[in-house]
């Protein structure tokens, strides 16, 4: 599938009923017609949604509270461990994930709800963590944008979590969020290498404008951070030094990193990548990541799960920290601290007039 990360589309988890795509019954011809496209568009549901702040109690993600304005992503990163959440709306997190979108229109309304309760206690919010915020799709809904035009009428903390280019768009709104000690972005970049980025986050900005996202926010005051997520080995964990190096040279003050997670569908979705586009390699990566997760492709334990165990997840966190620390980065896999002083209920301080 052109621009397009996978293109199998396995029966979900949920489904009672499986079809079995893999015999040719010689229904599609030679050359192919419009029944056997080489590409597929995009199609968009909108949801009404009662609840957006989503919330977690992990102790391996630095962060309480989250935003998801988009369910799937049409970036269509091979490797994205948010792929098996399509299944709980019965579609398949293969190509479905990448084409068949759920937008939030009322997420912003819906926010404003959520911060007037009497109850709510500011805490940072996390804005595009199961899918990008900052997708293509963004570009005409603005979901994302009206939601940090919320944000900043209630004065409330905000990460965003992007590899799209489209955030800078919002520079307005973040440079102010950020002169206020309210906010903070980080880029997301896996290679600096475009032909693997082509191949394995199709839609994505290109590792260039990734860096132009890191200059651009830090010059307009905007603290940013990248995430080497994931890290996988044989594949891109040659680049860890040279990705820090260019990350701090373009302004970044934090960095983490995130090991190859396969959850459910994601393990068949990522070995047929492998063997499409590495299949000398293929065998080699995924005794690695087996004898990272104790013999098995994954295993969800906190405390393993985003990192792995063993000699070579030892040997990726030295190699981080030491060039890391030699750079003047923070992290390992702190946030930049925001203020939740400032909060405020705009309709609430108009009423106390009175």
């Amino acid at each position: 599938m052109k621009t397009r990360g996978t293109s199998l589309n396995p029966t979900n988890r949920y489904q009672p009923i499986v079809t079995d795509r893999s015999e040719d019954d010689g229904w599609y011809q030679d050359p192919p017609d419009q029944l056997c496209p080489d590409s597929m568009a995009t199609e968009v549901t909108d949801e009404q949604v009662r609840t957006i702040i989503s919330r977690n109690q992990s102790p391996d993600v630095p962060f309480d509270q989250s935003i998801n304005p988009y369910r799937g992503c049409e970036h269509a990163c091979v490797y994205c461990f948010a792929r098996p959440t399509h299944a709980y709306w019965d579609m398949s997190p293969g190509l479905d994930f990448e084409t068949r979108l759920i937008a939030k229109p009322g997420a912003a309304r819906q926010l404003r709800r959520e911060l007037d309760k009497p109850g709510y206690r500011p805490s940072p919010i996390a804005l595009g963590i199961n899918t990008d915020a900052y997708q293509p799709v963004e570009r005409e809904r603005r979901i994302s944008r009206e939601i940090l035009e919320v944000l900043l009428e209630y004065r409330h903390p905000v990460s965003v979590i992007t590899k799209g280019a489209l955030v800078l768009r919002d520079l307005d709104l973040l440079s102010e969020l950020a002169r206020q000690g309210l906010c903070s972005v980080a880029v997301s970049l896996t290679t600096l290498d475009n032909q693997l980025k082509r191949i394995m986050e199709p839609r994505t900005a290109a590792p260039a404008t990734r860096l132009k996202i890191l200059r651009e926010l830090s010059a307009a005051g905007v603290p940013t951070s990248i995430i080497m997520g994931p890290v996988i080995p044989f594949i891109n964990d040659h680049e860890l030094e040279h990705i820090l190096e260019a990350a701090a040279e373009a302004g970044a003050l934090r960095a983490s990193w995130v090991m190859l997670r396969l959850p459910l569908e994601l393990d068949k979705l990522f070995q047929d990548w492998l063997q499409r586009h590495f299949p000398q390699r293929a065998d080699h990566v995924m005794n690695r990541i087996r004898d990272l997760r104790g013999g098995k492709s994954y295993d969800s334990e906190f405390g393993k799960r985003m990192t792995g165990t063993g000699p070579y997840a030892d040997l990726i966190r030295q190699r981080f920290n030491r060039k890391a620390k030699a750079l003047g980065l923070r992290g390992e896999r702190g946030t930049e601290p925001l203020r939740t002083d400032l909060f405020r209920r705009p309709a609430g301080d108009q009423l106390g007039l009175f």
